[in-house]
């Protein structure tokens, strides 16, 4: 119960992330790794843990399998409680062969588990970004105010407006206009260029959300921000939630208050690492009160048998043989060998950097094997021929892509 209410949390973990590719190519973006050892997805599941938001469907569709591995070694709930559980939700196609057609049809093809569970509100919440947020806060601000619909906002530049859901707010923060993803969006009243951005996270009155979502499906509408709010603005209160408001415990001096980053491109997802890293990071990953969960370490600690190490993270199993390895995230079981460099690199699971090769700016995905000697991220025009290398020069190499005989295997 949180503000007398029984709350109900539908995780939007769907998405296909055509934008992150080749990372994307075999998993869905709320399952691509983040870190050391997370996954995107552990971001929004812990936020509503932490938020003592336990009744938790997670609705998967786009290569969801590496996602539901996920869930099933890392996120299962008390047995016990019959109202604490993660579920994963795949179409179930109640209403005809398709898949979800969007947002809020996704919600729509499962409102019987609303009938089941019967709760105040319900939680829509994305599966896409890096933040920490205590969901009470959201959900007693809107009972505070006698809501309908209350969406989790905060400004964004007007440059990046046509990536977002655009709010128009009265001086009491209820939205008047939404407007999905604009062209062209006027700054704030009394913050120029900046337009406040909706985070893709609603709390709804539970009959509210019902009716709406049938009468959505009823006039081929399937989305949230393109259709329902919008309509809903001008019959119900919907209102801004400021999510520069929000505070969790344990946040260090440095970090910035209000972090949120969709990490929907190649640069958003590789700059969001570097925040996390450093003395003074932006965002750390490490807090006891109010912690980002994570897959169960499997491996033994990293070694590092010889080398120089600088402003980087090693992930279980990980081993450094006479290697340089600066601003780097290595993830589970990673062999860097003799004389190799890794710069400003995130290097996944069960790959090998080989003697002598240096590697800068690059993401590597898993089971990848760089061969001795060789370069990548030193030569744009060759690197363009072998790999996916993003407007700014960051170099993507896909699950697999480099491999010899005997070099490591796995999911």
């Amino acid at each position: 119960m949180i503000a007398g209410k029984n709350v109900l949390a539908f995780v939007m973990a769907g998405g296909e992330g055509n934008r992150l590719y080749p990372l994307t190519a075999h998993r869905s973006k709320p399952s691509v790794p983040f870190g050391g050892r997370h996954r995107i997805v552990d971001f929004v599941l812990s936020n509503l843990v932490n938020s003592e938001i336990n009744a938790i469907y997670l609705l998967v569709q786009y290569k969801s399998q590496s996602l539901i591995e996920h869930i099933r070694k890392s996120w299962t709930l008390t047995p016990f409680i019959p109202q604490h559980f993660i579920t994963v939700v795949p179409p179930q196609m109640h209403y005809g062969p398709e898949w979800f057609q969007g947002t809020a049809d996704s919600v729509f093809q499962n409102m019987h588990l609303i009938d089941i569970f019967k709760p105040d509100l319900v939680a829509v919440f994305g599966a896409d970004h890096i933040y920490r947020m205590d969901v009470r806060q959201m959900v007693e601000y809107h009972v505070e105010v006698g809501a309908d619909v209350s969406v989790a906002a905060l400004p964004v530049p007007v440059t990046a407006a046509s990536s977002f859901g655009i709010i128009h707010v009265d001086e009491q923060n209820t939205i008047r206009r939404f407007e999905e993803k604009p062209l062209h969006a006027p700054s704030m009243p009394g913050k120029p260029g900046y337009a406040l951005a909706s985070m893709g996270n609603y709390i709804f009155n539970t009959d509210l959300l019902m009716e709406s979502l049938r009468q959505a499906h009823a006039s081929g509408e399937s989305d949230f921000g393109r259709d329902v709010l919008p309509r809903l603005t001008r019959s119900h209160k919907v209102v801004a939630y400021d999510f520069n408001t929000n505070r969790v415990p344990g946040l260090g001096e440095s970090e910035e208050l209000g972090y949120w980053r969709d990490v929907g491109t190649i640069e958003a997802y590789f700059d969001a690492h570097f925040d996390t890293m450093g003395e003074r990071p932006k965002f750390h990953m490490t807090n006891v009160q109010w912690p980002i969960f994570a897959s169960p370490a499997l491996s033994e600690s990293a070694q590092v048998i010889s080398g120089k190490i600088s402003q980087s993270v090693l992930g279980t199993g990980s081993m450094i043989r006479g290697a340089l390895v600066n601003r780097s995230v290595l993830r589970r079981d990673v062999l860097v060998e003799e004389d190799a460099e890794v710069d400003n690199c995130i290097v996944m699971e069960r790959t090998v950097i080989g003697r002598g090769a240096k590697v800068r700016r690059a993401i590597i995905d898993q089971n990848n094997f760089i061969a001795p000697g060789e370069r990548i991220g030193y030569d744009m025009a060759a690197d363009r021929k072998r790999f996916h290398v993003s407007d700014s020069g960051i170099v993507v190499i896909g699950r697999g892509q480099l491999t010899v005989e005997g070099s490591p295997q796995g999911k």
